[in-house]
């Protein structure tokens, strides 16, 4: 009989294990550092133009004044926001994709209380309204998909991103309702209940109120109770109820959270930000956040970094298009490229790949 030999591979992928942290952040500095390598030969090939004006000019969309430098703070912020929102969820892995749509909400409470109560409160109280307000819709929005999810298993993915589109469509039809004048579609501008400026800087206080989210969050999940069972449901299912965690109620509050923090960003944008309430208010943070915290390992403070490369790269891709005359697409696609890069180091950062032994190696 004739033997049929399966050849083995010359390499093979392994688990790796865990890397300390600044070895992993490392891996993604090469990532970024062969992504801008790459990314100027492109550009150099497409466009005839020198790499480094390029990356300068990336810079100063970032850094060149002092209001580019507010504007790019500003920013981190409020990716920064919502992705603290994302980020219970996703760890408990209950695929939140809902944060638009929570975001939105949240903002359309806030500017319905700074239309109807503006002139009727005094502005501590209506301010006191207006978080209340937001919250609360915020986290009654989120609450329905865990809520369908803990009772019947409801896909939460699908149920989540469906109500991204509803909500979009509910803050378009108030937004034409409340426009000035009726009907025109120009949002109409919030003046009664803006966020107060502090020391003369607009965004200062909704930077400030981010930082002390963000270390809040993670007290919450690293030295909680309730961060605890997070990490226990998102790891086992079974050994969450073996152990005697309520699954049920560990979604619902979770949920309720991650509302919660949404409605905050709606009320920052809506108050703190645009002074006015469009359809776009939450400008795609709600996607984008979910990479920010995975890239992030869902850790609040390396979210920081996560979040402001992100902008960072935004903000520069405008200024690249500005000055250079070159369209939106390009200045997505280096974007993208270095995403890319950096989504692939996670590769390298689980796995490791080696050569395989030979028989005559193994003995």
């Amino acid at each position: 009989m004739t033997k049929l030999f399966m050849k083995e591979p010359m390499f093979h992928i392994v688990k790796r294990d865990s890397l300390v942290w600044w070895k992993s952040w490392g891996v993604r500095l090469i990532a970024v550092l062969v992504a801008l390598i790459v990314c100027g030969l492109i550009t150099l090939s497409v466009t005839g133009l020198n790499p480094i004006k390029v990356y300068q000019s990336m810079i100063l969309g970032s850094f060149g004044t002092t209001r580019k430098i507010w504007s790019l703070l500003q920013g981190v912020a409020m990716l920064l926001c919502v992705s603290l929102a994302v980020t219970p969820a996703f760890k408990m892995k209950f695929w939140n994709l809902g944060a638009e749509g929570q975001v939105l909400i949240g903002g359309l409470a806030t500017a319905a209380c700074m239309i109807f109560l503006g002139d009727k409160l005094s502005t501590p109280l209506l301010l006191l309204v207006m978080v209340v307000c937001s919250v609360l819709a915020s986290i009654i929005w989120a609450v329905i998909p865990a809520y369908f999810k803990a009772r019947w298993n409801v896909n939460e993915t699908l149920f989540t991103l469906m109500m991204n589109y509803i909500a979009i469509q509910i803050v378009s039809y108030f937004t034409l309702e409340w426009s000035l004048p009726k009907g025109s579609g120009t949002p109409r501008p919030l003046e009664m209940g803006q966020l107060p400026i502090l020391f003369g800087k607009q965004y200062l206080l909704n930077i400030i109120i981010v930082a002390v989210l963000t270390l809040i969050m993670y007290i919450y999940l690293k030295k909680s109770k309730h961060g605890y069972e997070i990490t226990v449901v998102g790891e086992s299912l079974n050994t969450a109820n073996y152990i005697g965690i309520d699954y049920k109620k560990v979604v619902l509050r979770t949920l309720a959270l991650s509302g919660a923090i949404c409605g905050i960003a709606g009320l920052l944008l809506v108050a703190g930000t645009d002074h006015s309430l469009k359809a776009d208010t939450a400008g795609g943070r709600g996607f984008t956040a979910i990479m920010v915290s995975w890239l992030a390992k869902f850790n609040p403070i390396f979210m920081i970094l996560t979040s402001f490369l992100i902008v960072f790269m935004e903000n520069g891709a405008t200024k690249i298009s500005e000055q250079f005359s070159l369209n939106a697409s390009y200045a997505d696609i280096i974007t993208g490229i270095i995403i890319f890069f950096i989504i692939g180091s996670e590769f390298f950062l689980n796995y490791q790949i080696k050569r395989t032994k030979s028989k005559g190696e193994n003995k």
